[in-house]
């Protein structure tokens, strides 16, 4: 499955987010979003979600334009992770997780064993493992956070888009569920979109990364050609220096 942007051009009210660009987004990458507040991630990230409409240009998901999609097929295809999550009910761990697997059932049909078997793997791979019958309400916001990945999981998407998705994690869990996503695009061959506010964890599991700048400007490319520390501190605005370490050149506020 590929996602085609030609020509894309975002817009917010009456402010125009980014020049026109155009982007191709293969099986098997994990692109990293980056960019100061208000340059529009977010607003990118719903576009490609077909959340948002106020734009100008063309996207094609496996070839068909997206508007053109059905939801439910669109939701077997295409997972989101939004920024913040509100929960209007309470309601236990397992039945949160298990409304990912909604757009792989018919309808009036109930969860199989299956379902149920898939949706408690999941709690284990975010490390909730035991937290089936957890009120919601309950737990904290990184557990729940690292709940509605969990779900993102259970619904197997080809093609996932997360939003900030290292957001209320401790040091931990951020690398726990990154390198997760990473090894998603790895081993089955997914395709990852996720925003991100730091730039070394972008570094680290992103292979691509997208810099969307505040006059506009869009670069998306692979992570070793535009991870610089000239356009990182460009995008940001912000002197960026470079420190080497064993594992990757980390980038600090100079």
């Amino acid at each position: 499955m590929k996602l085609q942007l030609e020509q894309l051009q975002l817009q917010r009210s009456q402010r125009r987010l980014c020049q026109p660009f155009d982007l191709r987004i293969e099986d098997g990458q994990c692109w990293g979003i980056l960019g100061s507040n208000g340059s529009g991630k977010t607003t990118l990230l719903h576009t490609l979600a077909g959340l948002h409409h106020d734009y100008t240009g063309r996207i094609e998901l496996s070839g068909t334009i997206l508007d053109q999609i059905p939801r439910k097929q669109f939701a077997r295809q295409v997972g989101l992770l939004l920024q913040t999550n509100e929960e209007a009910f309470p309601g236990s761990a397992i039945e949160t997780i298990l409304t990912g697997r909604h757009p792989h059932l018919k309808a009036w049909q109930w969860e199989s064993e299956q379902d149920l078997a898939l949706a408690r793997e999941t709690l284990q791979q975010v490390d909730l493992a035991g937290f089936e019958q957890r009120d919601l309400l309950t737990l904290s916001g990184g557990e729940r956070r690292r709940l509605y990945i969990a779900t993102l999981l259970a619904q197997q998407p080809q093609l996932y888009l997360l939003d900030e998705p290292a957001n209320h994690l401790d040091l931990r869990h951020q690398h726990q569920i990154l390198g997760l996503l990473q090894r998603l695009t790895h081993d089955q061959q997914k395709s990852v979109v996720m925003v991100l506010h730091d730039p070394n964890l972008a570094a680290r599991y992103c292979d691509h990364v997208l810099l969307m700048h505040e006059d506009g400007h869009v670069e998306g490319g692979p992570s070793v050609a535009l991870m610089t520390p000239e356009r990182l501190s460009t995008l940001y605005g912000y002197p960026i220096k470079p420190v080497e370490s064993e594992q990757q050149t980390i980038f600090v506020a100079g």
